[in-house]
């Protein structure tokens, strides 16, 4: 029965810390939901009037601005699944009581990227947004062909001199210029962690069929 013994309590105790994990990953599952339940409420909301003060805590907040874009504009790498490879659009926009923030005015293709997108009045409809895509593989922005690989949203303002504020549009009333609007959504957050509880779980029963092969085998060896 010692020969058992070890073996027994390691198994055992591997897979408690396996199951466990797991178990802790459909907590995390429950969690995240919520929170993308919240955010695509948040982002659903009743748009109101861009505040006088933004900050970050703000993200998400459905908002209407009206303005002219100047033609300055940022191209970030993007892509659609319908359109493949493109560039998100961001131009300096200033609004009618005189502000100058970002704004986000969709996705163009390749094709139709260095079309003429000269000032134009636009009605927008929108969503505060501080996107987290800039990471420590990102590569800096290519400004002589003026090609970003995130949007960064304080670099961005202080390429183009504005606010540190970013409206990403959902509805354009104007000449959108062929630049199709690609609103906030929740689709774009993470939430793996049902895969990941998967994995643990089906790690816990590998972990258990290997410690009952190792007992067979020490029982094997007594006979």
């Amino acid at each position: 029965m010692r020969r058992y013994l070890f073996p027994l309590i390691v198994g055992i105790l591997g897979c408690a810390i396996l199951i466990s994990l797991g178990l802790w990953q459909l907590d995390r599952l429950k969690w995240k939901q919520a929170m993308l339940d919240q955010i695509e409420s948040r982002i659903a909301g009743a748009p109101v009037p861009l505040p006088a003060a933004v900050d970050p805590g703000m993200k998400y907040m459905p908002v209407l601005v009206s303005g002219t874009t100047t033609g300055q504009e940022i191209d970030v790498l993007s892509g659609t699944k319908d359109s493949g490879g493109g560039y998100q659009v961001i131009s300096s926009f200033v609004t009618d009581d005189g502000r100058k923030i970002l704004l986000d005015r969709g996705f163009v293709d390749q094709d139709h990227r260095h079309d003429p997108r000269p000032a134009t009045r636009l009605e927008v409809a929108g969503n505060l947004h501080w996107p987290e895509e800039k990471g420590s593989a990102t590569p800096a922005p290519n400004l002589d062909q003026n090609i970003w690989f995130a949007r960064d949203v304080p670099a961005m303002a202080a390429k183009l001199g504005t606010e540190p504020v970013l409206v990403v549009a959902a509805e354009i009333r104007g000449d959108a210029q062929g630049v199709q609007p690609m609103p906030v959504a929740v689709q774009g957050i993470p939430n793996n962690h049902l895969s990941y509880a998967v994995q643990w779980f089906m790690i816990a029963a590998v972990w258990a069929g290997m410690t009952l092969a190792l007992i067979w085998r020490i029982r094997q060896r007594q006979f």
